[in-house]
């Protein structure tokens, strides 16, 4: 089993015994949608990917995280909080595909697996920039998979063939880990914040 989805498995323990409920609260979730979004992209995972000419989409890995950014960012409590969630998956994206260049070409030569690393960075990258959980979330999915999509570009703009995978394979993971290591942060940090008062 990948490590995204022992996550999604974890994550739903926690929301069944009640952990998670301050966090499902700010970000404007019970804990029967945040059950039902686990599920989705847990079992959205282990349907074959959408096929459309160069682009694949996983229903899980790409689909359903993307509509709970699309709710988020209709949940946010201000234009401002939408905005920079925006700018920050914008940014999230950018640093993301720019550690993919730096890092070596062969996936030998690294330490972790790389999609691991992706979804590391860009969590907490996303925890940086979107300060609240729903920003973070937002910055932590939708900047891998605009990462993804301008590696994609830039490919064929370059003249390789190449599909653009969404959500599929070891992009479900790093979506996964991305997305909730950014909220897991912003929550450590509302409860040091909680703690000084």
């Amino acid at each position: 089993m990948s490590v995204g989805l022992i996550l999604l498995a974890a994550v739903s323990a926690l929301v069944l015994f009640g952990v998670a409920q301050r966090v499902l609260d700010r970000m404007q979730l019970t804990d029967r949608a945040a059950l039902i979004i686990a599920a989705a992209i847990f079992f959205g995972g282990l349907i074959p990917d959408i096929r459309i000419g160069r682009v694949a989409v996983n229903l899980g890995g790409a689909v359903v995280p993307l509509g709970v950014c699309v709710w988020l960012l209709i949940k946010t409590d201000t234009r401002k909080e939408a905005v920079r969630a925006l700018v920050g998956s914008v940014l999230t994206g950018i640093a993301v595909y720019a550690l993919g260049r730096l890092l070596p070409a062969e996936p030998e030569n690294f330490v972790i697996d790389p999609h691991y690393l992706y979804g590391i960075a860009g969590g907490v990258i996303a925890y940086l920039l979107g300060r609240s959980r729903r920003a973070a979330f937002i910055c932590g999915v939708l900047g891998v998979m605009l990462a993804d999509t301008a590696t994609a570009l830039i490919n064929w703009g370059n003249g390789v063939k190449t599909t653009l995978v969404l959500g599929g394979a070891g992009a479900m993971d790093t979506i996964v880990i991305s997305g909730i290591l950014a909220v897991l942060l912003a929550e450590l940090r509302s409860e040091e914040h909680t703690s000084e008062l």
